[in-house]
């Protein structure tokens, strides 16, 4: 399919707040031109029957680490274009290049190539910017993430990272930490999301980091600290906060491993669909068969039991389930309404990061990243920037 106006027919058309039929998506060039009737499309105006399918705004992650045995992580073109072909072929049209803990020096080369990579045009889904997910965590919430490499935001080594802050999308730090408040009011200045996770903190730290500009939380649940007693006085901690504060957009790995269906469905409940966003948390196993082994940054892991997995059992390393695999589940176990499940991996990353006006929801005007979903929601067509990816094929969701 070229760049010429033409119409996607014959789809159920999920927008915003509900999912219509009888409509057709008009695309002109890079762009959604219109949402119009189908009786009223122009004479002569080239369309493309869906079949009844899916017409859905291409899905956005803005936690993804790797896939297919690569990650972010690695500075070369072999996994950039690995990654974002695996992506766009499952309905992902955008994503943020997700970094792990690692040695400050890898984690810049890691932004250097991302940088170069954002000034070029490739095939695939599109990356954003990045998410740089650490180093600055509590080492007793560090999960799998790498211990040797765990600092404190007071280290001095922040403003190397923030030497990239014109790719730099969310930063995510445990708000406890000595300097954490100095690195949100850095942050904050310079448009950065400041997030929080790999934490200790209590319902007073996150508040303070609030006050600066504290925003994002991310993988509730996954490396959150909760309520402790001291004495008789119950003190609240990350997790109460993600679920009690409105100022606060969160993510969740809704992978059914991660959560179970009661934990899904209370965030769901407590956060709703416009702050709560769906994010895979991939890493290089996503898309390798069980017992793989495959590595984040200088730490290695295995795929076990359809998610990643510490070798002794001990943590959780990460999803191996994309966010397209994600709806059916969010949807079928948990009970989410079909229009929120794609809101929250839609629009509601796309408005965290600021790219609401352009990407996130099918309207006039907005980029036509768009894609065509089985009722599995696997995906038939990807559209990204008008254009139909070349990689897409149809791959049949599996749990």
């Amino acid at each position: 399919m070229t760049n010429d106006k033409y119409a996607l027919i014959n789809g159920r058309v999920i927008l915003p707040r509900e999912i219509v039929s009888g409509k057709a998506v008009i695309i002109e060039g890079e762009k959604i031109a219109a949402i119009a009737d189908v009786a009223s499309l122009p004479a002569g105006i080239p369309t493309v029957d869906v079949g009844g399918r899916y017409i859905s705004p291409g899905l956005i992650d803005i936690h993804i680490h790797g896939a297919l045995g690569h990650t972010f992580n690695e500075p070369t073109t072999e996994a950039f274009a690995a990654i974002t072909a695996e992506t766009a072929r499952r309905g992902i049209t955008a994503l943020l290049a997700t970094t792990a803990t690692a040695p400050v020096s890898d984690l810049t080369a890691s932004l250097a190539f991302c940088r170069r990579w954002m000034a070029e045009d490739w095939d695939g889904s599109q990356i954003l910017g990045a998410h740089v997910e650490g180093p600055y965590f509590n080492l007793e919430q560090r999960g799998a993430q790498d211990p040797a490499n765990i600092r404190a935001p007071d280290d001095g080594t922040a403003e190397q990272l923030l030497a990239y802050r014109d790719i730099i999308k969310i930063m995510t730090f445990a708000p406890e930490l000595p300097g954490a408040l100095e690195l949100t009011v850095r942050l904050k200045e310079l448009g950065i999301v400041a997030a929080a996770g790999h934490s200790s903190a209590r319902d007073d730290d996150v508040l303070a980091a609030m006050d600066r500009g504290l925003s994002h939380i991310i993988h509730i649940w996954s490396a959150q600290s909760t309520t402790t007693r001291e004495g008789p006085w119950r003190k609240p901690g990350l997790l109460e906060a993600s679920l009690a504060f409105d100022g606060l957009s969160v993510e969740m790995i809704s992978d059914n491993r991660h959560l179970p269906p009661t934990l899904m469905k209370l965030a769901h409940k407590c956060i709703g669909p416009d702050r709560l966003c769906v994010i895979s948390d991939a890493v290089s196993g996503a898309g390798l068969p069980e017992g793989s082994r495959f590595r984040m940054g200088e730490m290695e892991y295995e795929v076990h039991d359809g998610v990643g997995m510490m070798f002794d059992r001990s943590s959780f390393a990460g999803s191996t389930t994309l966010i397209s695999q994600m709806i059916p589940i969010l949807t079928n176990a948990v009970g989410v309404p079909l229009v929120e499940a794609v809101r929250m991996a839609s629009l509601t990353p796309a408005r965290v990061i600021g790219v609401d006006a352009r990407k996130g929801s099918l309207a006039p005007g907005k980029d036509a990243d768009i894609a065509i979903f089985e009722e599995d929601f696997s995906a038939w067509r990807v559209m990204i920037g008008g254009k139909t990816v070349k990689t897409v094929k149809t791959v049949k969701n599996e749990e």
